[in-house]
């Protein structure tokens, strides 16, 4: 062969044992390097504020911290204050509210009262009355079995209260009606209750018979 032969063919040669050697070193298999796990952690914490400085994300109650108090009662209530105070009648407080709360907004318990079996402290229902320096609210006319004296009577019954009694209590007394039951009642409400039985005779539709029928079945 020509010398221009034999140095095309060794350049081919040597081109093709390049092109295989390369093609061996690029197909060859490679180590997979394991992940860093504590590197990893490390960044994690890092990036989150509350676990680089330890605290706790969930806010939990102190050990030894005072129990929060009870919710404040809401609404209002309703109550009537009778008796020995400057302004007796129906009052509005706030729920919650105590027996003192209510004398107080009746103008308070006029001088020489007595308030010893007063709870001054107890707490008010809505719709209940207060009643300052009266007797205690008899049983209802004819509850033991009649009227006083009555035939089969198992004793003579108790005198009913003019200053605490209610309306369907004194329209159980002889001659008393719903008008002038409620005509007794506004009588007891503008002069603060009863002093005596004779001021019965005050009251609009009480004349002399009837306040003699009356007059020996009612206590002030």
């Amino acid at each position: 062969m020509a010398p221009r032969t034999l140095a095309a063919l060794a350049l081919v040669l040597v081109a093709a044992v390049g092109l295989a050697a390369f093609h061996f070193w690029s197909v060859r298999p490679q180590g997979v390097r394991a992940p860093e796990t504590v590197e990893a952690g490390a960044a994690a914490v890092a990036g989150d504020p509350l676990r680089a400085t330890g605290a706790d994300p969930v806010p939990r109650p102190v050990a030894g911290a005072p129990p929060s108090p009870p919710p404040e009662p809401v609404g209002e209530i309703v109550v009537d204050v009778s008796g020995k105070v400057h302004r007796p009648g129906v009052q509005r407080l706030p729920a919650g509210s105590r027996v003192a709360d209510a004398l107080r907004a009746a103008g308070g318990v006029r001088a020489g009262t007595d308030v010893t079996g007063l709870n001054r402290a107890r707490v008010l229902m809505d719709g209940e009355q207060v009643a300052v320096g009266l007797p205690q609210v008899p049983a209802a006319l004819g509850a033991t079995g009649g009227a006083a004296g009555a035939p089969g009577a198992a004793g003579p019954a108790a005198l009913l209260s003019l200053s605490v009694a209610t309306k369907e209590q004194l329209e159980t007394l002889p001659g008393v009606g719903p008008v002038l039951a409620q005509h007794i009642i506004d009588h007891r409400t503008e002069n603060g209750g009863f002093r005596s039985v004779d001021e019965l005779r005050q009251v609009n539709g009480i004349g002399d018979r009837r306040f003699a029928d009356l007059r020996p079945l009612v206590q002030p």
